[in-house]
């Protein structure tokens, strides 16, 4: 066990790639120990990728990046600004509710930071904002992205844990909420400090019309349950009432009903059991077409075709970093790792918030030197074994790592989000990472109750249904 984690941090820091990392590390062991025949390699890698849910990751991929090129985000942007740019710090609150909507139909921080947060960057600061202020909110309100959902992390978190994603999906709301309701508030209280005003003017028509859009997304389930309620067969329900929304939507050209439906529409199908999580990243992409192709025009060959072969780059990427994983966790397995950590905890304390606490201390190290897939894909064998012992749901615990590792992604050495933003801003890493710590806080509380109050993430999902 020391050979195998020895070698892949070894590696590591010598700078060569985290899948290749941890391959080299096990092929490596393998040669050394005689655990298992060499062609075992070859198996358990393939077997890694070899998964029903799975699937969902390059559809979850690709409707991100149509929903980026479907002029979605600048509709996303105006909605938002209706409804919160008259409060002060106004276009920060806006950042943060332009976010939490994205969240909907992307799944990554990735694509959140890179999609909606270049506008926002650049609004901001054409505003007067201190371009370290608009870089900082971006990247606390990017971090809601794979919380939402539907979210990527979850979906790798899932299959490696043998947990119910859509169980995952739903658990994700009520924490989302949390943080953005922390975000919105850490934002008040700057634009109080720093004398931040209002960026636009409070106009009673604009925040009434945003106001209206959000009432006709809540109507359209509203509007099927009173067509079933009638007699009419939930199927054809579902049609009458997504043909009428979208015949108002192209009359009155609303700013984000559409994007506002993507999350409804997927929640709601895998709710009714019309389709699987899986089938719902397939969903996703089909209303994103729908939306560039049909209702905005504003997709072309050119565009659809970027799309797609930017989805090919980055699910390679992805599916490589499981591959590894794969092997490297089950000897991890193999060697006992669960077992020894497992008893190392217990000796050390039977306290499940204690047992927490050294966890999410782990996850925020690991965060800052791992990429997101592989750091869920090495450890979710080892701490859900531990977790069991300790009587927590795997559910909540796929929560409580996801936000660890977005945390992370904020975070030097290694941290994307941190990379991708200071590319957009034009400021070196360390001016970055320095304006985005103060935006740690919030995510840090709301870490800290997700953590020590299950039922911010188990409510949800017991109340329909999907866990016990």
């Amino acid at each position: 066990m020391l050979l195998l984690i020895g070698s892949f941090l070894v590696l590591m820091i010598v700078g060569v790639p985290v899948a290749v990392s941890m391959a080299g590390a096990s092929l490596l062991y393998l040669l050394s120990y005689d655990v298992a025949p060499d062609i075992i390699a070859a198996q358990r890698m393939i077997a890694g990728v070899e998964s029903f849910p799975l699937i969902a990751v390059p559809f979850f991929i690709l409707a991100g990046n149509l929903m980026n090129i479907a002029g979605v985000t600048g509709r996303i942007y105006r909605f938002a600004l209706s409804l919160v740019g008259w409060m002060k710090g106004g276009l920060a609150q806006v950042n943060i509710v332009g976010s939490v909507v994205f969240s909907g139909m992307s799944g990554t921080a990735l694509a959140d930071a890179a999609g909606i947060g270049t506008i926002e960057i650049k609004a901001m600061k054409d505003h007067g904002y201190p371009v370290e202020a608009a870089v900082g909110v971006t990247a606390a309100s990017a971090t809601v992205g794979p919380i939402f959902p539907p979210s990527l992390p979850f979906v790798i978190y899932g299959m490696m844990a043998n947990a119910s994603i859509g169980a995952l999906f739903m658990a994700g709301i009520l924490p989302g909420v949390v943080m953005v309701v922390l975000m919105m508030l850490t934002v008040f209280i700057f634009a109080h400090r720093k004398g931040w005003g209002s960026d636009t003017p409070f106009d009673l028509r604009e925040l009434a019309g945003a106001s209206l859009e959000i009432v006709v997304v809540m109507c359209f389930p509203l509007a099927i349950w009173l067509l079933v309620s009638l007699g009419v067969s939930l199927n054809v329900a579902v049609m009458v009432a997504l043909v009428t929304l979208i015949a108002l939507d192209w009359y009155f050209d609303w700013h984000a009903v559409m994007a506002l439906m993507a999350p409804v529409l997927l929640i709601g199908g895998m709710t009714m059991g019309w389709f699987t999580p899986t089938e719902a990243a397939v969903a996703a992409v089909l209303w994103s077409l729908f939306l560039g192709l049909v209702r905005y025009r504003t997709m072309t060959l050119r565009t659809l075709a970027k799309a797609s072969f930017d989805t090919i780059e980055t699910t390679a990427s992805v599916l490589f970093i499981v591959t590894a994983a794969s092997i490297f966790a089950w000897l991890l397995t193999v060697s006992q790792a669960a077992q020894v950590f497992s008893d190392a905890m217990f000796a050390l304390t039977d306290n499940w918030w204690t047992f927490l606490i050294i966890v999410n201390i782990i996850l925020l190290i690991v965060g800052a030197f791992l990429d997101t897939i592989a750091a869920i894909s090495i450890l979710v064998p080892i701490l859900i074994p531990v977790a069991a012992r300790y009587g927590i749901d795997p559910v909540h615990l796929g929560v409580v790592m996801t936000l660890n590792l977005m945390i992370g992604l904020l975070t030097p050495p290694v941290g994307m989000v941190l990379f991708v933003l200071s590319r957009i801003a034009k400021l070196s890493v360390e001016r970055t990472a320095m304006a985005i710590l103060p935006w740690v806080v919030p995510l840090f509380i709301a870490l800290l109750l997700i953590t020590f109050i299950p039922a911010l993430t188990l409510w949800l999902p017991t109340q329909l249904g999907l866990i016990r």
